[in-house]
């Protein structure tokens, strides 16, 4: 994380940075809303995929590749509509995955991460590989009728 605040600090200098450390994944979306997501206006259709290994949460990571994980999301001019990733099915590696995150949100923000034991019988009992996507309705729609985005000028 300190990597990622160090560049925030010296090129990013109009990004505000909380005098408290942050996690990794807390920094890359400060630089993201601040930076890239105000600039996805411009874009009226725009794919973003291979999100950065930290941000896998519960999806598979690329197999020729392991510092990207399978997920993408779908702007239309600049509002997120839609998210979707591979599933990551495999028990043992969102257990490792949740003990991060756990002992993470535990450091940073004093906040015991409830265990999310149902989700662990499910994969025990056989989840096959599978995919999905959240589609923001809604959104598409707006973006469908030209409603105009009341976040952006």
């Amino acid at each position: 994380p300190n990597d990622l605040r160090k560049l925030i600090s010296t090129r990013f200098t109009d990004v505000p940075l909380p005098a408290v450390e942050l996690n990794w994944d807390d920094y890359f979306f400060l630089l993201f809303l601040n930076k890239i997501e105000p600039e996805l206006k411009n874009y009226p259709a725009l794919i973003l995929y291979e999100y950065p290994a930290p941000l896998a949460a519960l999806s598979t990571l690329k197999s020729s590749d392991k510092r990207v994980c399978e997920r993408f999301e779908i702007y239309l001019d600049g509002v997120e509509i839609a998210n979707a990733f591979n599933e990551l099915t495999e028990t043992q590696e969102q257990k490792a995955r949740f003990k991060q995150q756990a002992h993470e949100k535990k450091q940073a923000y004093q906040y015991n991460l409830p265990e999310p034991t149902e989700f662990y019988q499910t994969l025990e009992r056989g989840l096959p590989k599978c995919s999905g996507i959240a589609l923001g309705v809604e959104r598409l729609l707006a973006a469908l009728i030209k409603t105009p985005n009341p976040f952006f000028d």
